[in-house]
């Protein structure tokens, strides 16, 4: 048994891994069941991992409308012990080889700070050429993130499990995914196993491993430092509007060893001026907005929950978190008219019912 793998199940490990999986969710029936008699449950998960009979349960597949259509993979609360108990010790091995500006899912980085970042570079730059991956947990490939993980990952145990929870999500997305045939592929090239679940630790991770050797070859063979990611969204800044043309060929050449593909129509290069689309806001090197459907989903959403609200089906305290979380997100953003709007139009009284 490898050090790192006999690290991952020691007991102090897997104890830690089921307090951040229940973080938040001590509520929900899996996390109460498996918290019920703990020690023996995690003892058997323990013995099963140790002894590579660890199999992963089935997925609970529903889906989110906001802001727009994704299919959401629970896993059982047991598995997520599981995912965070891996997480816990192969996370900081490449957390130390990403590049400083990518932004989703890792510490002391996210939303708020992605914005920053291209704010800051638009009013460095007069172009951008902004672009996202088509079908981007869907598409990710499993034998080229498995030869990824391969190259820092040397204990052959801790490889197993990370290809026993790979595998365990190739039929996650398969009926989201639309089929891409890229040069030297046959027909056999459908049947390459490929998709990570939206929702697991493990998926928003190794998101950020499958595109890191892509991060590096826009920053080193591009020599774009003016970059940053989020997810499957990036942006390339520059003063050479030509120059951002010529990497848009790269990029998509360079995309396509990774099986990926971007929205070729809509990257374009445009004036930083014009404002740039990016995480739900529209930012300008003088000021930011939020997109219009953001506006639209919350006000809608707002009012289900006050009719909720009023009725007993939620509590003041539901209803109130929901318009905290709004708030806390476009006060990021010149919003300050048109909060005022909203909650004018739909007052907020405690004991209205």
């Amino acid at each position: 048994m490898g050090a790192m793998f006999e690290a991952i199940t020691a007991w102090d490990n897997l104890w830690l891994a089921c307090r951040k999986a229940a973080r938040g969710k001590r509520r929900k029936c899996s996390a109460a069941a498996f918290e019920h008699q703990v020690a023996d449950r995690l003892i058997a998960l323990q013995d099963d991992l140790l002894t590579k009979a660890y199999r992963p349960g089935a997925y609970c597949h529903f889906f989110i409308h906001e802001p727009k259509r994704r299919k959401i993979s629970a896993a059982p609360f047991r598995d997520r012990v599981v995912h965070h108990a891996l997480c816990n010790l192969i996370e900081p091995r490449f957390e130390e080889r990403f590049i400083e500006h990518s932004y989703a899912n890792r510490r002391g980085k996210g939303t708020h700070r992605a914005l920053d970042r291209l704010q800051d570079l638009a009013r460095r730059y007069r172009y951008v050429l902004r672009a996202d991956v088509v079908q981007h947990f869907p598409s990710l490939d499993h034998a080229i993130l498995s030869a990824k993980l391969a190259r820092v990952i040397r204990d052959e145990d801790v490889r197993w499990l990370a290809d026993v929870i790979l595998s365990s999500g190739a039929d996650a997305l398969a009926d989201t995914y639309r089929m891409t045939y890229f040069s030297g592929d046959d027909l056999l090239a459908v049947c390459r196993p490929r998709g990570l679940p939206i929702g697991n630790l493990t998926s928003q991770f190794w998101s950020n491993v499958y595109l890191n050797d892509f991060d590096w070859f826009v920053q080193r063979e591009l020599g774009c430092g003016a970059y940053l990611r989020y997810v499957d969204d990036f942006a390339l800044f520059s003063d050479n509007k030509a120059k951002l043309y010529e990497w848009k060929g790269a990029v998509i050449a360079r995309l396509a060893l990774e099986r990926l593909t971007i929205h070729e129509a809509a990257t374009q290069v445009l004036p930083t001026r014009c404002g740039i689309p990016w995480l739900g806001f529209v930012l300008y090197p003088t000021h930011r907005l939020i997109k219009r459907r953001n506006a639209v989903n919350f006000t809608r959403r707002l009012e289900r929950n006050l009719d909720a609200y009023r009725t007993g089906r939620i509590s003041f305290a539901e209803l109130d978190a929901g318009v905290k979380g709004w708030i806390n997100h476009v006060r990021y953003a010149d919003t300050w008219g048109l909060r005022e709007h909203v909650f004018a139009g739909h007052p907020i009284r405690r004991g209205d019912t």
